[in-house]
This record gives C-alpha cells, sequence and structure tokens, in this order.
C-alpha cells in the first residue's frame, strides 16, 4: 500500500474524513481544483508544466472522488470551500493561486465569498461552473431545472451508462475523437469517475447550478477566466462570457472549438494562457 498525505476535514460517525492531496515542487503555491467526476489525476497536461516554470503545485481530491474519504454528507459548496480552507491552512499556504476546473471554479467562487482573499494571488476559472446556471426570473439565461433533475435520476439509476454518454460530450468526442483526444484517454477518465463515491456521482449535480454571483462580487484578485466555445456541458454563454464580466478586470481567453474539457483537448492553447497569466 503506498503511503500517501491526507488532510482531516472532519468526521461521519466513527470514521475521519480525508482528503488525498499531492504537493510537488517549489515557488509560488499553484492548486489545482478538479472537476465533476474527476479526481485531481485529471490535471495531468498541467503538472509538468507548471513545475517546469517553477511553481509549487498542489493537487486534491474532493470529497468522494480519487483516493479521498466517502462520506455520505458534505455535497454543497459551503462544506467543499471549508474543505479547500483546511487544506491551504494545513499546508500554511499564503500567495497562492486557485485554478478550477469546471465544479472547481466552484470552489474558487465560494472560498472568496465566504473566507475571502487573505493570501490569494490570482484566481483562474477553466469552463466553470459560475456564476449561475439555473434558469431562474432574475437569471433567464440558465437552464430548465428539470434538465438537472434528469441528470440526476440518470446518474442515480445507472452511473456507469451515465458516465458513458457523459464523456462523449466532455470531449465532443464525435469531432475531436482520434484528433486532440483518444479512446484509452475517454476511458481513463469513465474509469477514474467509476472509482467515485455512488453517493457523491449523485449528491454534487445539484450543486452544479449554485448561485455564486454574490460571491463572484468579492473577488479582488487578478482573475483569468478560460472557457471553450464549443462547450456542451457547461456553455461558455451561460457560464464563462458571464464569470468574466461579474468580476473586474477580469480576463478572457475563449478557445476555439474547446469542447468542455480544454484542459485536455487544447493543452497547447490552455497551458500557455495559464502560464502567462500566473507569469503577469
Amino acid at each position: 500500500m503506498r503511503k500517501m498525505p491526507f488532510v482531516n476535514v472532519g468526521k461521519e460517525n466513527s470514521g475521519s474524513i480525508d482528503l488525498h492531496y499531492e504537493d510537488h515542487g517549489s515557488g509560488k503555491p499553484v492548486v489545482l481544483i478538479h472537476g465533476y467526476p474527476l479526481s485531481g489525476a485529471s490535471w495531468e497536461k498541467q503538472i509538468p508544466i507548471l513545475l517546469d516554470a517553477g511553481y509549487r503545485v498542489i493537487t486534491y481530491d474532493r470529497r468522494g472522488f480519487g483516493f479521498s474519504s466517502m462520506p455520505t454528507t458534505g455535497y454543497n459548496y459551503d462544506t467543499f470551500s471549508d474543505d479547500l480552507n483546511k487544506l491551504i491552512t494545513h499546508l500554511g499556504l499564503h500567495d497562492f493561486s486557485l485554478v478550477g476546473f469546471s465544479m472547481g471554479g466552484g470552489e474558487i467562487a465560494r472560498y472568496f465569498g465566504k473566507h475571502g482573499s487573505k493570501g490569494v494571488k490570482k484566481a483562474v476559472f477553466i469552463s466553470a461552473v459560475p456564476p449561475f446556471l439555473l434558469k431562474t426570473l432574475d437569471n433567464p439565461e440558465g437552464v430548465d431545472k428539470a434538465v438537472f433533475d434528469g441528470i440526476q435520476k440518470a446518474v442515480a439509476a445507472d452511473r456507469y451508462a451515465f458516465f458513458t454518454e457523459f464523456f462523449k460530450n466532455f470531449f465532443n468526442a464525435d469531432l475531436l475523437l482520434g484528433k486532440r483526444v483518444s479512446e484509452y484517454a475517454i476511458q481513463a477518465c469513465w474509469n477514474m469517475a467509476a472509482g467515485a463515491s455512488a453517493t457523491a456521482s449523485v449528491a454534487c449535480v445539484p450543486t452544479w447550478y449554485e448561485d455564486f454571483r454574490k460571491d463572484l462580487a468579492r473577488i479582488d484578485v487578478p482573475t483569468l477566466v478560460i472557457h471553450g466555445d464549443a462547450d456542451r456541458i457547461v456553455p461558455l454563454p451561460a457560464a464563462g462570457e458571464r464569470t468574466a464580466k461579474l468580476v473586474k478586470g477580469a480576463r478572457l481567453v475563449v478557445v476555439k472549438d474547446g469542447p468542455h474539457c480544454v484542459t485536455w483537448t487544447h493543452s497547447d492553447e490552455v497551458n500557455p494562457a495559464l502560464l502567462d497569466f500566473l507569469k503577469s
């Protein structure tokens, strides 16, 4: 059994809730926050580039995913941001940057909303869920709740079948398979997803339409938003474009023909944009 680093973030009955993290390199810290239904391992195209550029790179697995504990509680953004805060405190980080992909952008937004910007140097949202994906009277650009309810029902019924279809749209496989992503990379993501907690897989779906508008208003550090214009999971007009407008002075980079998982398919564009922003 390989010994891995963990940080304790709570308890459920007799068991402790521990998050698995990895902490590599030296220099200014960059914390990478993964998307659904993956783990910290999904950053493999970014980690070596950041390490080569002289950063200290920290990844972690959200509760219920990867090698972290799989409790049946805490699947909401207040808890997720508290978990992130506990990791940052545990590692004694300061002058750090937060980079969130998809669901990971929610942790960043709520972190600023709940814990403020002390010690945070920069923020990066990639294909991220903020500001607010649910259609309401004051958010007509959002998605009908019935869509999310349908997804949650499908995950509960047979998450393995759901993930198979989900990843086709995650990578726009009908257009990019064999060009920018292999069937094996998609299979690896499916394996990662299948290893997640069944509870977490279902419980995270309603968190996708959390309202982050007030949280984004509290971001007062340089911010970069990267989003593909062909994102079928979190559409650019509903998410990235609006986040870039809501965060004062944010810079928006639109990846042409980019699917949801631009971190993999278009890493040749995402990585230079990320490095350029972190260095600036």
